[in-house]
This record gives structure tokens, C-alpha cells and sequence, in this order.
């Protein structure tokens, strides 16, 4: 049986899903023993904690140049000393226009099948992915186990669904046939989906696989090679993903080379040889802004990109301020405000919010806010796995100066223990109010668990101000908490012109962080935080070309 039969039902579900919009998950988020295996878990620890100190010796690329590795563990503060094969960009150029000139040739139905089929291998690794995730991220175990494995997955099956209906929209030939009278004229046309060439996927340090394998399987599915450059502080993840599609590839006589991992050093980067190289067509970003930018300024490439951008949440009235407060701190502390849709600028009129109790002031909802995060981070069942550990060290700077930029600090950023990692870097969330008019100081994207809570005058300068900031500065995320459907309309429509989609009233279990494969685009590609969308059809129809050739029909 062809991969493509094995895995044809999951490909149909999948663009079905795609179609619905409604809730659809191939991989399993939950990590029971009943779903992936009793032992799984510890054996996902136990091979991860055998990789620590070692080459990564899985990847079948040959005679690499030198072998590196600069990983740190958030929770441990100590080098993980994994060593990963490295290559000079030539080498990589050139084996990937080598591998491009044999997978373009592969059919659609048979990259389905290759792909699906190293989800599924994946699928058996999710454990060993969640813990090389925590210990690159500083990911809670619970969302590392999550959107580094299942909803990673789901995104990647999601990129091959799109992928593939895209490349089966048009009929692969026809006889045209034109009356012209006492005559016709009739052609034999075939058409042609031509992939662009290479691709190189670059990671973040935060996201290491959820933010990288949908440009992955995009760019594969619709025939193109592919060089992944993850970030060098979060290697190991896309590593094992890389390992395990080289391993179908392998299996299926197809050179490994079609996906190769790239791993550089921060002493010795090398994204832009890669992303200026002429033979490159298609880039993958997720960062910063600035790199973002210079990216899509490059000549001759797709790129497709998810850069930095100011979220807001948006209070204007509600029924239970209490469970919006305790819905708004989980969002802020949730991995320690390093998602890339957390919130960061609340917006509150100085009139306060309106509920079915009386109206809450300004001060009043602070003090709820700040009380709900303390109540979390103070919960040691609950705080230390909840904020994880911080990525990066200038975040914990960043955090700790936050008086620095004004405004009157409500809430200053503390540390707690982690009862199973004495070391691990954190940094709580921290509180500041400012004002409408302080716009210097909310205009930019304040990375890590920081909240702006700034007076207005009114809902309506708080949408302007939200509205101002995506279209100026970019936005991935809002939310909105109002009960006027007038309100919340006019809120919809101001935030849509923005590009920047709406979470309204939220509470409960779930987060204007989340976004959910096959139903939520995440990133609009309309405002500066992003030129692309996970996964709408621009995403994979820009990585081919539909190219047509006719002649005579023999009739």
C-alpha cells in the first residue's frame, strides 16, 4: 500500500476541516497514557536526557565541516552540549537544488503520503519533543508537550491539506476545443504546477517548532526543498522533525537532502547567506521586526513572515469582572507573557468598566488584575509550571528595568521557586499604569510578562489607540471585554480594518493566546506584525507557479 492510501482518510478529514472551520484535531493534545502509551512519557525523558552531552548523530546529512552547538536550558541554566552536524552554505544550496530537481518530480499524492506519514513518526516522539522544548524554551512541560508536538503537527498536516488541494484545484490537461464556424480548432493543454526552488524556514527561540513546520510542509508538499535554520538556542526540537522526514524520504529511495537542518552559532550566524543567496526562493521568518523587514525587501523570493507586534485587550463593560480579571492575568502569565499573542496594553476608560454590580474604576480593576496574578504565581501548583522559564536573558533585564520607561509601577517583577528546577530563570509578571497621552512609552512591543494598563477617556479612544497600534506597529492578538452589541460591533469592525482579529469576552478555559489549527488563521498578513497567515491559500499557492503548455490535439 502507498503512503498516499495509508494516509489518504486523515488528508480528506484534514480538508474537510479546512473547509468547516470547526474543531478538528488529527494528533491528540492531551498527553495520556491512554492515548500514546504508558511508558511514553518516561521514555520521551529518558531519550531526551540520553541526547544531553552527545552529537545528534540522527540526521542523514554527510560530511558535515565541524559540529556545534550553543543551547542552554532555561531551568537549569547550564549548556545542554548537544552537538549538531554543520555546513557551509554552499554545501547546503547545493545538495537542496540537487534534492529540488528530484522531489519537484514526486507527485502530489506521493509527498501527501511521505509527509503524513513523518507526522505520524513524529507522533511517536512527542514526549522527547516536550521535554527538548522545555529545556530550549523554558516552556511549561504541559504547553511544551502541546504546541511543540500535537498542535505543531495539526499545523504542519494543515499546511499539506492546503498544499494539496491548491495543487489539484486545476485539471492536469484537457482537450480544448474551439468552434470557429465550417471549423474548429482544438488543442491538447496540460498544465503544470512548478514549484520555486529552495526554501529556508528560520526559527525563534520560543516557538521552535509550532512557529517553523507549516513553512516546512508548505514548501514541501507544494514540491520545493527545504534548508531549516532553526534559531541556535532552540535546535533540538526541529531537529528531531527534520530527522524523522529525512527518514521517509530515505525510506522511499528519495534523497534525505530534500529537508536539511542548518545549524549555526551566535558567533557565526548564517541566516543572511542563506536568505540572500540567489538560489533561494522561498523564506520562512519568525523574530524580530527589524530582520523581518530586511527580509521581505529581498528581490526575487516569497517570503512569509511573523514578526513583533502590540496586542491589546480592550475593557469596556462586563458581566463578571472578577472572572475577566482572573481570564486576563492567566493570559499575561501563561509562559511568561512570551507569546506572541499575549497581551500587553490594557485599555480601561477612566470612567471604569460597567457591570451588573456597579462600575469598576480604573484602580479597582488594577488591583483585581494584580491580585488574580499574584494568586496564580503564589500557587506553587500552579505558578511555577504555568510561567515556565524565561528564554532569554534580556528578557529577565528587560523586565526588571520596566520602571525605567514611566508610568507608576503597580506590580514589580519577582522570582519564585520551581520545586523541580532550583535554577530556573524567572521573572513574574510586572504592572504598570500610564496614560492615554503617554504613547511613547505603549508604542512598541515590550517582549516578556509585561502589562500596560492605560487610562482613556472612553471606549472609544481605547479602540482608536488599539486600532492605531496594529496598523502602526502591528498586532496579532486583541480582546475585548463589552456587553453593548453596538459596541462590540463597532470594536469588530475598527479591529478588522486594523487586520487584527478579536477574542470578546473570554472567560473560563479559554485565552486570547490561543489559536486553533484548521479553524483560526493566526496572523492576518494585514498590519506590520506579519506579512503571511497560517494557513489561508496565499500561504501555499505562493510557492509554486501554475505554468500551462498546449499544441495541436491529434484528431
Amino acid at each position: 500500500m502507498s503512503l498516499y492510501k495509508k494516509h489518504k482518510d486523515i488528508l480528506t478529514k484534514a480538508i474537510k476541516a479546512i473547509h468547516d472551520r470547526t474543531f478538528f484535531a488529527a494528533y491528540p493534545e492531551h498527553p495520556a497514557p491512554s492515548i500514546y502509551g504508558e511508558t511514553a512519557d518516561a521514555d520521551g525523558r529518558k531519550k531526551f536526557q540520553g541526547s544531553v552531552g552527545k552529537k545528534f548523530e540522527e540526521l542523514k546529512q554527510e560530511n558535515p565541516s565541524s559540529w556545534v552547538g550553543v543551547e542552554e536550558s532555561p531551568y537549569l541554566q547550564e549548556p545542554l552540549n548537544i552537538q549538531y552536524p554543520a555546513f557551509d552554505t554552499k554545501t547546503l544550496i547545493e545538495r537542496a537544488d540537487k534534492a529540488f530537481h528530484i522531489w519537484r518530480k514526486v507527485t502530489a499524492d506521493d509527498r501527501a503520503g511521505i509527509l503524513i506519514e513523518s507526522l505520524e513518526r513524529i507522533k511517536q516522539r512527542f514526549f522527547e519533543v516536550a521535554y527538548a522544548t522545555m529545556h530550549t524554551t523554558g516552556q511549561g512541560y504541559m504547553m511544551a508537550f502541546q504546541a511543540s508536538g500535537p498542535h505543531a503537527a495539526d499545523r504542519a498536516l494543515e499546511a499539506v491539506a492546503s498544499g494539496y488541494e491548491e495543487l489539484n484545484r486545476f485539471p492536469g490537461a484537457v482537450v480544448w476545443d474551439k468552434p470557429m464556424g465550417k471549423y474548429n480548432i482544438t488543442l491538447d493543454k496540460e498544465w503544470r504546477a512548478v514549484p520555486k526552488g529552495i526554501g529556508v524556514v528560520i526559527g525563534c527561540s520560543t516557538f521552535p517548532t509550532w512557529n517553523s513546520v507549516p513553512g516546512v510542509y508548505a514548501s514541501l508538499i507544494t514540491g520545493n526543498s527545504v534548508i531549516v535554520k532553526p534559531h541556535p538556542g532552540a535546535v533540538l526540537p526541529m531537529a528531531i522533525f527534520v530527522a524523522e522526514i529525512q527518514n521517509v524520504l530515505a525510506e522511499n529511495n528519495l534523497d534525505p537532502n530534500i529537508c536539511q537542518l542548518a545549524v549555526d552559532t551566535y558567533d557565526n550566524l548564517i541566516t543572511k547567506e542563506l536568505a540572500e543567496d540567489k538560489a533561494v526562493k522561498i523564506i520562512d521568518f519568525t523574530g524580530n521586526s527589524k530582520f523581518g523587514s530586511y527580509l521581505e525587501k529581498l528581490d526575487g523570493k516569497a517570503v512569509f513572515t511573523e514578526k513583533t507586534g502590540v496586542n491589546s485587550a480592550i475593557l469596556d463593560s462586563a458581566d463578571n469582572i472578577d472572572k475577566v480579571a482572573a481570564n486576563l492575568a492567566f493570559s499575561l502569565t501563561l509562559y511568561s507573557g512570551q507569546m506572541c499573542t499575549a497581551p500587553q496594553n490594557f485599555y480601561i476608560p477612566e470612567g471604569g468598566i460597567n457591570t451588573p454590580d456597579g462600575n469598576v474604576s480604573f484602580d479597582e480593576f488594577a488591583a483585581k488584575l494584580i491580585e488574580n496574578i499574584n494568586g496564580l504565581v503564589d500557587n506553587p501548583k500552579a505558578g511555577p509550571f504555568v510561567l515556565g522559564a524565561i528564554q532569554n536573558k534580556m528578557t529577565c533585564q528587560r523586565v526588571a528595568e520596566i520602571g525605567k520607561i514611566g508610568g507608576k509601577v503597580l506590580l514589580e517583577s519577582r522570582s519564585i521557586e520551581n520545586p523541580m528546577f532550583a535554577n530556573a530563570r524567572i521573572s513574574t509578571p510586572a504592572v504598570i499604569a500610564l496614560d492615554a497621552s503617554d504613547k511613547d512609552k505603549f508604542s512598541t512591543e515590550l517582549f516578556g510578562p509585561i502589562a500596560l494598563l492605560i487610562k482613556t477617556k472612553n471606549t472609544e479612544e481605547s479602540v482608536a489607540l488599539a486600532k492605531e497600534m496594529a496598523i502602526e506597529h502591528g498586532a496579532i492578538s486583541c480582546g475585548a471585554y463589552v456587553t453593548d452589541p453596538e459596541v462590540k460591533e463597532h470594536i469588530a469592525d475598527e479591529m478588522a480594518l486594523a487586520a487584527t482579529p478579536v477574542s470578546f469576552n473570554l472567560t473560563g478555559g479559554i485565552y486570547m493566546n490561543q489559536n486553533a489549527g484548521f479553524s483560526d488563521f493566526h496572523v492576518t498578513g494585514g498590519n506590520p506584525a506579519g506579512n503571511a497567515s497560517f494557513t489561508n491559500p496565499e500561504y501555499v499557492i505562493k510557492r509554486f507557479t501554475w505554468v500551462g503548455h498546449r499544441q495541436p490535439a491529434n484528431v
